[in-house]
């Protein structure tokens, strides 16, 4: 089991579906926006067991540090002490959670899942640059 450093940032646990895409972009922005006083992870309910590479080239392409995401099942953060938890998709937000110690504050944010997207290169990259931009905007709110 991973063990959550303590310290004094805020820990937040961003949950998905399949870990690959929305959550993973949320855990790079809050960990280069709100570095210092926040920290966060994510992880999925059905890990996809990749993290999708447009969501890499999108971080990428905003400046974002991606470091080394990887795919996991939230399993993997059962009864670790976490602050905020919260689902990114509304698949993820409708499924029994684990216990997460801590009673930590839980929120939704309902953001379109950019994997789903089709057509051309455009506008795939078009998709994930709008749910890059609605993550990044929650963030901004919640990190002020």
């Amino acid at each position: 089991m991973l063990r959550v450093m303590p310290d004094d940032s805020q820990k937040i646990l961003f949950l998905c579906t399949g870990n690959s895409c929305r959550s993973v972009m949320a855990e790079a922005l809050i960990n280069h926006l709100g570095q210092g006083p926040y920290k966060a992870w994510s992880a999925g309910s059905s890990p996809a067991g990749y993290v999708h590479p447009k969501a890499i080239e999108t971080l990428i392409r905003h400046g974002i540090d991606p470091a080394a995401p990887q795919s996991k099942s939230w399993d993997v953060f059962a009864n670790e002490p976490f602050d905020l938890v919260i689902t990114v998709c509304d698949q993820a937000a409708g499924e029994s959670c684990p216990v997460f110690s801590g009673k930590p504050t839980k929120l939704h944010w309902s953001i379109p899942d950019p994997a789903k997207a089709q057509g051309t290169e455009a506008e795939i990259n078009a998709a994930f640059d709008e749910s890059f931009m609605l993550l990044k905007g929650r963030i901004d709110e919640l990190v002020k």
